[in-house]
């Protein structure tokens, strides 16, 4: 926060005293937003105009979700072998406050609550019995606790436990009190950019009623089943649209989540709101830009 104030401050004397002009992508979004929490006044000293891309104000339930519980995989094929493992991106996931922080808002009114979905082989008096378990966006802590219980990784030849973390899981909900009660100062002009028409993660499944889980650290290696909605492919466009300001604008690209960074109608319509205008050739920019990268 404090390395982002002194850029706001340095693009703004560079540029002559002229406000600056941010344009965030995904959770660079969150990030302006708790800047906003923290320093709404030095936000409305030297920023004109902001423009988010794909940012998921609510969270992004597929997609965080089931990386917390089995691992992220970039790559499919024969590629996935020269790349980081499924596995190990789960433990690094693990430990990563943005996963705990993207999680969906629990106090989010949702049109269809997120749910996780557990398939479970549950004994009973020597007889087999499946049930279906569902966990909504605040009981789902209750099975990443059972799930992780017996997490762990092997480093320097030492087992280290590698649970639900709990310490990250209360920085997160710090995180999501901020982004519930931020406020948009006045006279700043706010666009939001979103990706739609693409198949988005939104329930996760795991096991089947022929195919149960007997234990739930199984889930840890199972791949899941997803129910999906319209997004970008990571950030349903509910939550994408659902940030809580007064906008100018808000508009929907048929985009994936990255490809929405070097989509052409995206650019031409950022020109529009910067008010860029093509002279003998060259282009004159109304003010100084700072882009908030995603993280």
């Amino acid at each position: 926060m404090d390395g982002f104030k002194e850029k706001l401050e340095t693009a703004y004397k560079a540029s002559g005293g002229r406000k600056v002009n941010l344009i965030s992508h995904s959770m660079g979004g969150l990030l302006v937003s708790c800047f906003i929490s923290l320093h709404s006044d030095v936000f409305a000293k030297y920023v004109n105009k902001w423009i988010t891309i794909a940012t998921p104000f609510q969270g992004a339930p597929g997609c965080i979700n089931d990386p917390l519980l089995t691992g992220l995989q970039f790559v499919e094929g024969l590629e996935s072998c020269l790349f980081v493992s499924r596995w190990s991106m789960h433990q690094l996931l693990v430990e990563c406050p943005s996963i705990y922080e993207m999680l969906p808002n629990p106090e989010f009114k949702w049109k269809k609550q997120p749910e996780i979905v557990v398939w479970r082989n549950d004994s009973e008096n020597g007889q087999d019995l499946v049930k279906r378990e569902t966990y909504g966006t605040s009981g789902c802590v209750d099975l990443f606790v059972e799930a992780l219980k017996d997490s762990e990784i092997e480093y320097n030849k030492k087992t280290i436990p590698l649970p639900f973390n709990h310490d990250i899981y209360k920085w997160a909900a710090t995180t999501r009190k901020m982004l519930n009660s931020v406020q948009l100062p006045a006279g700043i002009d706010f666009y939001n950019i979103y990706g739609t028409s693409l198949d988005t993660p939104f329930d996760v499944c795991y096991g089947s009623e022929t195919d149960p889980i007997n234990d739930p650290s199984e889930i840890c290696h199972t791949l899941p089943e997803y129910s999906y909605v319209d997004g970008d492919g990571t950030v349903p466009a509910e939550s994408a649209m659902a940030d809580g300001f007064k906008a100018i604008e808000r508009v929907g690209i048929p985009s994936a989540h990255w490809a929405l960074l070097r989509d052409e109608l995206v650019f031409e319509y950022i020109q529009k709101l910067l008010g860029i205008q093509e002279r003998g050739g060259s282009q004159v920019k109304s003010s100084k830009v700072v882009d908030v990268g995603s993280s």
